[in-house]
């Protein structure tokens, strides 16, 4: 949803006029479309059919890739928008998109840090920490 705002909002601006906001839409919306498929693809448990992908290295290397490619599609937002913009509604959206840029990239870091404690095997909860097998 987040992802989703962000292309949103720029794409409801005069984006064209400013080269910087392409790459913002082109990191915004793949890694939108790209999440969407990946959340259809655990909806209807079809990794359970591709069982040789490694799934949990695969969400923690395109968390990783979405966090790092959110930083420079944040930043470069960010320091597009011009306060003093003859047109009031595309600085207001351009700032807006700028802050659910924040947003997804902070959401994208912490799946990439959750993603990493599963693909490491860190994310035992109690009840399996204390099985023993004693035999």
């Amino acid at each position: 949803v987040l992802g989703l705002l962000v292309w949103a909002l720029i794409a409801d601006t005069t984006y064209h006029l400013h080269a910087a906001y392409g790459w913002v839409l082109f990191v915004s919306i793949f890694f939108w479309i790209v999440t969407v498929l990946l959340f259809v693809t655990y909806l209807l448990q079809l990794q359970l059919k591709f069982y040789m992908i490694p799934w949990p290295l695969v969400l923690m290397i395109f968390n990783a890739a979405a966090t790092v490619l959110y930083i420079t599609a944040f930043v470069t937002c960010a320091a597009a928008v011009q306060p003093t913009s003859w047109r009031q509604w595309d600085y207001n959206r351009r700032a807006a998109a700028s802050f659910f840029a924040c947003l997804t990239m902070i959401a994208y870091g912490v799946s990439t840090f959750f993603s990493f404690r599963a693909w490491k095997g860190l994310g035992s909860n109690a009840a399996t920490s204390q099985v023993t097998d004693h035999a």
